[in-house]
């Protein structure tokens, strides 16, 4: 019972080759010409792989590589006394400094990352977007209009054909023009999902639950400043088109609002001054004595007085 599970023990996990197991010079000479000479240490271990073959464990000293070790693999054919290398390579230990775990760019983008000459590219199925025509709205075969549109279509795909092999701009008031303005000539539009998540991500930043618009006088929705939107989120965002407003030039929810609403305080009119007191352009006349027929002193006085008339 013993022997039988000794045996089965030596079968998973063979004993190293005595050969393979003393080469620790040459693993070690193996590991110098791939790293440098000086960072590789001491010998830490030895692991048999399978028959006459072992690899050999040298601690790491380069910087940034803590943990790390230097695995040769040496193995010996059947029969055979020259070790000959197999293969060498750097393992992180189990205390090793390893870098974080790699995550898709698609994962790690941010607002706010992209740069100059940066291209973002759209996955195929992106949930935000849908085709622009799918069909549904194509007239029935019998239906009356069915040969308008035919027509239409027919007229729209010679014109796309005219317009690849001549480029330029379409003229105004053509079937593609008007298409293209409807934005019927895009391949993609926004789906309901990429439009919820729009309208969430926007009323989280400039939303009525900001403290902002907490303490604003009044709402975006009666300000003058606010440049209604086209298509369904009209009836909830604009675009602020204050220049001292904290969301200048970005898309607000109309239950949005700030201090620079422009009815929050009208300045009033300043007031006209009232008219000067004292005329300066003409000049007054004042006698140094009465008049004869005025005043209480007589013509001729008794005695000597002086010139205002008393004594």
């Amino acid at each position: 019972m013993s022997a039988a599970t000794t045996r089965s023990r030596t079968a998973r996990t063979p004993a190293p080759d005595r050969l393979c197991a003393e080469a620790v010079d040459l693993a070690r000479t193996a590991a110098e010409e791939a790293a440098a000479p000086g960072v590789v240490g001491e010998h830490v271990s030895l692991v048999s792989e399978g028959d006459r073959v072992v690899t050999h464990y040298f601690e790491c000293k380069e910087p940034g590589y803590r943990g790390w070790r230097w695995a040769v693999t040496v193995a010996r054919a059947s029969r055979a006394k020259n070790v000959t290398l197999d293969e060498t390579v750097l393992l992180p230990g189990s205390d090793a400094l390893l870098a974080p775990e790699w995550v898709p760019w698609s994962e790690r983008l941010r607002p706010g990352d992209m740069g100059p000459g940066d291209l973002l590219p759209t996955e195929a199925e992106d949930p935000r977007l849908e085709p622009g025509y799918t069909g549904e709205d194509e007239p029935l075969p019998n239906s009356p209009v069915s040969d308008v549109s035919q027509e239409l279509a027919a007229l729209v795909d010679a014109e796309d054909a005219e317009l690849m092999t001549r480029p330029g701009g379409t003229s105004r008031g053509s079937i593609a023009s008007v298409a293209e303005e409807l934005g019927t000539r895009r391949a993609r539009v926004l789906s309901r999902y990429g439009l919820r998540m729009a309208a969430d991500r926007w009323d989280e930043e400039f939303g009525a639950k900001t403290p902002m618009a907490q303490a604003a006088p009044a709402s975006c929705v009666t300000c003058a400043f606010l440049v209604p939107m086209a298509g369904s989120l009209r009836q909830a965002f604009g675009v602020c088109a204050n220049e001292f407003a904290p969301a200048d030039g970005r898309v607000v929810s109309l239950s949005y609002g700030c201090g620079g609403h422009s009815e929050a305080a009208v300045m009033p009119k300043p007031p006209k001054p009232a008219p000067h007191a004292l005329d300066t352009l003409q000049v007054d006349d004042y006698p140094l004595r009465p008049a004869d027929d005025t005043g209480s002193v007589p013509a001729q006085a008794d005695g000597a007085t002086e010139d205002l008339g008393h004594s």
